[in-house]
């Protein structure tokens, strides 16, 4: 089939790309690059750089080459910045999948892979958390995503739009030759791996008194090839599928201060801390239940062990920067 990758440029995106290239898919990458690196773009995609707010170009792409389905990825993904400036959050994330959804709509583009977020529960009321939790997002970000959320339930409703939305919580790892690289780099993962390389003078943890055991957040890491496979599962189930919501994580939370022990372990530096106060928006917990994509669709990730995730980024972390250790 032959498949748009919106935010293809990207971490995710371009992991996902590869997948689908392996899987016997054509792939088109659409990026504007405000975010994205052309050195990401797989070899054997098809590169339309554009943006997503064009109506226009994305109709007259979906019409000249057919897509059979999307997979969209293209948004702004930073929680602390989003409670600065919510406008732009909700003009790139949610206004402009609109104008996405309206472009497959007129087209009879029918399929479509929505990167969402578990930001859209907000604080939960019990973790793991399931599919069935309440919505209620602490940050304009998961708002943002949310949003969407509840444009793609009417579209399919009214118009027969398949989707799957896939809530996945922090995305760490790399796979050969690809790993996380954000301008600037916001996520704890890399962030720490520079101190170790020598790249920053240390790591900020927000937040010491979290109702947690060691007083830092605790995420859910999800290594990306094995979100990438869930990302392959959910697009083909929508063949028989109308819609989909499944939580992405490994269904193990781990706090800021024990990615900072893994990283230690890993790297075999010393990796300094400075504490610094809480950020708005930020949930004290944050773990998935993956439950039901493993009893529904089969999915079996591949990574669970914190270590195994952080070494796995590491090696791709020498490789980009250089390092000698």
């Amino acid at each position: 089939m032959k498949i748009l990758v919106t935010g293809g440029a990207g971490y995710i995106g371009g992991t996902v790309a590869l997948r689908l290239l392996s899987a016997g898919h054509n792939v088109l990458i659409y990026d504007n690059f405000c975010h994205g690196h052309r050195e990401l773009v797989p070899a054997g995609t098809r590169l339309v750089e554009g943006d997503l707010a064009n109506r226009e170009r994305l109709e007259r792409l979906f019409r000249d080459e057919k897509v059979d389905g999307v997979m969209h990825f293209a948004a702004l993904i930073e929680a602390g910045e989003s409670m600065k400036h919510p406008e732009l959050y909700f003009r790139n994330n949610t206004a402009s999948t609109l104008t996405l959804l309206e472009a497959m709509l007129a087209t009879r583009v029918e399929r479509l892979v929505f990167s969402s977020t578990a930001a859209v529960y907000g604080e939960p009321e019990k973790t793991p958390i399931e599919e069935t939790a309440a919505l209620s997002p602490t940050n304009a970000y998961g708002e943002s995503k949310l949003l969407v959320e509840h444009m793609l339930t009417w579209l399919n409703r009214i118009h027969g739009l398949r989707y799957a939305s896939l809530r996945y919580f922090n995305v760490a790892g790399a796979v050969e030759g690809r790993g996380e690289a954000h301008e600037p780099e916001s996520h704890l993962i890399p962030l720490v791996l520079d101190v170790a390389l020598g790249r920053r003078q240390s790591i900020k943890i927000f937040g010491k008194d979290y109702p947690t055991p060691d007083g830092t957040c605790i995420r859910d890491y999800v290594h990306v090839g094995d979100l990438a496979g869930a990302h392959i599962l959910a697009f083909e189930a929508l063949s028989t599928r109308s819609r989909l919501i499944y939580n992405i994580g490994n269904g193990q939370g781990f706090s800021v201060r024990e990615v900072v022990e893994s990283a230690r372990r890993v790297t075999g530096h010393p990796i300094p801390v400075v504490e610094e106060p809480r950020r708005p928006g930020d949930p004290a917990v944050l773990v998935a239940s993956s439950k039901r994509i493993i009893e529904e669709l089969g999915w079996k990730p591949l990574y669970s062990s914190l270590d195994d995730i952080v070494r796995s980024a590491w090696t791709w972390h020498q490789q980009r920067y250089g390092g000698k250790h």
